[in-house]
C-alpha cells in the first residue's frame, strides 16, 4: 500500500518522469503556521546534483500546496503537496527497456503489473517519491517541537569512515557504492510504543525499509548484541528517571522508549544502476545479454538519505506522540 500511519497519516503519490510526485497528509491540527519557506532547508539536503557522488538531476523541488492550507496556517483538513517533475530524460530508459536492470524492481514490477508499470525513471519505485516523505517530515518536526531533536548523518561509504575517501574508491573503480547512516533523537518521553507489533522499533523499521535502497536496519548495539555477554550489554539504570550508564538498547526496551537517545542505524545498497557493463536477462531476444545502464544516478545513494531518515523518523514518532495525546492543539488565533 502507498499509505502509512494511525493519526498521522501519509499516502504518496506519482512516478519519476510523470507529471509531479506528492503526498497527501492527514491528521495535522488546525491553525499550524505553514509556508514554502519552512520546507526549503530540508528540500536542498535531500536534492542531487550539488554533491559529489549524486545524481546531476537537480528538480526545483517547490511544494505547491494543493489543499489544507488557508492564508498561512492548515485547517485541519488533509494537506496535499505536489512537486513537479520538470528535468526528465525518459528516452535513457526507452533504450534498454528490453533489459530489466540488476538490483532494480524492472523485472518483478513488469511480472506484477503485466508490463503497465511506467519503468522511466523507475516509475513509482523510485527514490524521486522521497521528495513527498520529507515534506511530511518538516510538517512531523514541526509539530514535535524543539524539545525532541532527530538528527542523521552518513557514517561510513564503502566501509570506510572516511567518506571523502571511500567515495574516492567508487570513483576511481568507476562503480557504485553503499553506506551507513545513523539516526539519533533526543527529548522523547518514556513510554512511546505499542507491543506486540507496533514497538517503536518495529515501526522505525517498517518505515526506514520502505526507504529505496534500505537493506539492514539495527538498533543501539545492533548485530554486536549478538557477539555480547548479557552482563555487558544489559544497560544499568542510574535514577528514577530511567538514565541508563550504557544505551546498547538505543533508548528503546520492550519495544517502548525509555527516555534515553533514540540510536539506529540503516544499511544503504550500492546504486544498482553502475555505469559498468553487467549481465542480464534480455526478454525480447530470450538470452541473457551485455549492457550497460545509461542515464543519470547517484554513485552513492546514501549520500542523500540523512534527511529522508529523519523525516521517516519524525513521521513514526509523531504518530505514536498523537497516540499518547503528548501533542498540544495550541495553535489558535
Amino acid at each position: 500500500m502507498n499509505s502509512f500511519g494511525r493519526i498521522f497519516k501519509v499516502a504518496v503519490f506519482g512516478e519519476s518522469h510523470g507529471e509531479s510526485v506528492g503526498i497527501n497528509i492527514d491528521g495535522i491540527p488546525a491553525g499550524l503556521p505553514l509556508s514554502v519557506e519552512d520546507f526549503l532547508e530540508d528540500m536542498e539536503r535531500r536534492k542531487g546534483g550539488k554533491q559529489k557522488g549524486a545524481t546531476p538531476r537537480q528538480e526545483e523541488d517547490l511544494p505547491i500546496f494543493k489543499s489544507g492550507i488557508f492564508n498561512g496556517y492548515t485547517t485541519g483538513a488533509p494537506i496535499t503537496i505536489l512537486f513537479e517533475n520538470k528535468n526528465t530524460r525518459s528516452e535513457d530508459y526507452q533504450k534498454h527497456r528490453s533489459h530489466p536492470r540488476p538490483g532494480h524492481a524492472d523485472f518483478v514490477a513488469h511480472e506484477k503489473y503485466g508490463g503497465f508499470e511506467d519503468f522511466r525513471g523507475g516509475g513509482h519505485f523510485s527514490a524521486r517519491l522521497t521528495a513527498g516523505i520529507v515534506a511530511a517530515g518538516v510538517i512531523a518536526k514541526k509539530l514535535l517541537g524543539k524539545e525532541i531533536s532527530i538528527h542523521a548523518e552518513v557514517t561510513e561509504i564503502g566501509g570506510d569512515k572516511d567518506l571523502e575517501r571511500g567515495l574516492q574508491k567508487a570513483i576511481d573503480k568507476k562503480d557504485s557504492v553503499g553506506g551507513l547512516i545513523e539516526c539519533r533523537v533526543q527529548g522523547l518521553p518514556i513510554g512511546l510504543g505499542e507491543p506486540f507489533f507496533d514497538s517503536v522499533e518495529s515501526a522505525l523499521a517498517h518505515a526506514a525499509f520502505a526507504i529505496p535502497a534500505v537493506k539492514g536496519v539495527e538498533f543501539g548495539a545492533g548485530f554486536a548484541a549478538a557477539k555480547m555477554f548479557g552482563l555487558e550489554h544489559n544497560d544499568a539504570i542510574e535514577n528514577a528517571e530511567g538514565k541508563t550508564k550504557t544505551n546498547n538498547a538505543g533508548g528503546i526496551v520492550g519495544g517502548i522508549t525509555n527516555g534515553n537517545e533514540l540510536v539506529y542505524r540503516i544499511a544503504v545498497k550500492p546504486t544498482s544502476s553502475t555505469p559498468q557493463p553487467q549481465q542480464t536477462w534480455n526478454w525480447d531476444k530470450n538470452i541473457v545479454d551485455e549492457f550497460s545502464v545509461k542515464g543519470r544516478h547517484d554513485l552513492c545513494v546514501a549520500l542523500r538519505a540523512p534527511v529522508i531518515l529523519e523525516a521517516m523518523t519524525a513521521i513514526v514518532l509523531l504518530d505514536f506522540m498523537m497516540l499518547e495525546n503528548k501533542i498540544e492543539r495550541v495553535y489558535k488565533k
